[in-house]
């Protein structure tokens, strides 16, 4: 496994400029109405508090045809598709930027479509996505009857109009680029968020005569990479796909969540928050032509199931219907955020189980011998339970 790299804390100095929180009121108000012009094809408009990345699936004859990655900015709509569109069920989906705290958010429905998740794309949709190294994504059906103009919204658990959108995506927005907007009962003061914008602005050395598409754009890509800089990311560097699973102290006890499938070349996030605890404990697993491989580092044996989980508490595994896994500590020393990097040198060949892992199985199972309640053994025989004997005359 290589060496987990670090990053400090980021602190940010800055000069806070007065503002007008009218001047943010009126951003919102603006750039809303410049979105409700439709335009000719398949608009597609994000009427959420995230920015957005979206993929599209249209007919062309039998096939279906993928495409992504459209970016949407809070409040934005665009055409995905141009006109003339073809009649019949086209398919979307969208997921959350990764600028955004808490894991990403998905908008999507029951329909099973294949998405390149780390780069732009256009493909006719494969039988298996997986033979292609392509990621599985389940899509909302959208149907189409009209030729020239159709359009299709997200939307979230707070319904937003797109000027509202936009106002809530600056303000979450700020929040992930670490800004304290101390929000009260009736939400962030929009004094202290024009100030955080124009704080920002100084910081960023935007020009006075920056957009408001330019301040979003500039907000999302520092607060990436601010993400970046905290909390725990697990990437994939071995050849082939890799299940992935992290373990920590909630509270006075334990957790352990997982699974994070990662292909090739792939990272996830697994924790957002910058980091407090001295250690933290990952687990992997790779697939190989000959089986699944696992980690050679081993660890504590930690539990885990066959379908995503999240299971408080590591004792007993077996016992409640989970599986022990042997996960390895990596150590905080100080730092807010780490990056583990797994290479195909860091598993054991496939079929070779840890030492440690067998032992925690061993003792996980005399344990449960031991909590099993000892029968008397029965003597000559016993009738059924829940049925009368009967004495019968012996035949002459």
């Amino acid at each position: 496994m290589a060496q987990a790299r670090s990053f400090n804390k980021a602190i940010f100095f800055a000069t806070v400029f007065c503002a007008a929180a009218a001047a943010f009121l009126a951003f919102a108000g603006r750039a809303g109405a410049q979105q409700e012009r439709q335009q000719n094809g398949w608009q597609i408009c994000n009427e959420t508090s995230y920015v957005l990345e979206a993929a599209t699936g249209r007919p062309d004859g039998r096939a279906i045809v993928v495409q992504g990655w459209t970016r949407l900015r809070p409040g934005e709509c665009r055409v995905a598709v141009q006109a003339p569109l073809a009649r019949g069920t086209h398919y979307l989906y969208a997921r959350s930027s990764l600028a955004h705290r808490g894991g990403r958010r998905q908008w999507g429905g029951d329909a099973r479509l294949c998405v390149d998740s780390s780069d732009s794309f256009t493909i006719e949709n494969p039988p298996q996505c997986a033979a292609q190294s392509l990621d599985e994504r389940r899509f909302r059906r959208v149907q189409i009857n009209k030729r020239d103009t159709w359009r299709t919204s997200f939307s979230e658990a707070t319904t937003y109009t797109t000027a509202r959108a936009r106002q809530a995506g600056l303000q979450r927005l700020l929040d992930d680029a670490g800004y304290d907007l101390r929000e009260g009962r009736r939400g962030a003061d929009p004094r202290r968020i024009a100030q955080a914008i124009a704080q920002f602005r100084a910081t960023a050395r935007l020009a006075p005569t920056a957009s408001e598409n330019q301040l979003i754009d500039a907000l999302e890509n520092y607060a990436r990479r601010r993400s970046q800089q905290v909390g725990l990311t697990l990437c994939n560097r071995a050849r082939g796909r890799m299940w992935t699973a992290i373990a920590r102290r909630r509270g006075e006890g334990w957790e352990s969540r997982g699974w994070w499938p990662l292909n090739p070349g792939g990272c996830v996030r697994t924790i957002d928050d910058v980091l407090i605890q001295e250690l933290y404990y990952v687990h992997a697993s790779l697939e190989g032509p000959e089986g699944t491989r696992q980690l050679a580092a081993g660890g504590e044996p930690f539990c885990t199931s066959g379908a995503r989980f999240a299971i408080i508490e590591r004792e007993a595994c077996e016992a409640r219907y989970y599986d022990t896994m042997l996960f390895t500590p990596i150590a905080r020393r100080g730092r807010d955020g780490l990056v583990v990097e797994f290479e195909d040198r860091d598993f054991l060949p496939a079929g070779e189980t840890p030492r440690q892992l067998q032992a925690a199985r061993d003792a996980a199972d005399a344990a449960a011998a031991a909590a099993r309640p000892a029968q008397t053994p029965a003597r000559g025989m016993a009738p059924a339970d829940g049925e009368p004997t009967q004495d019968r005359p012996a035949t002459p």
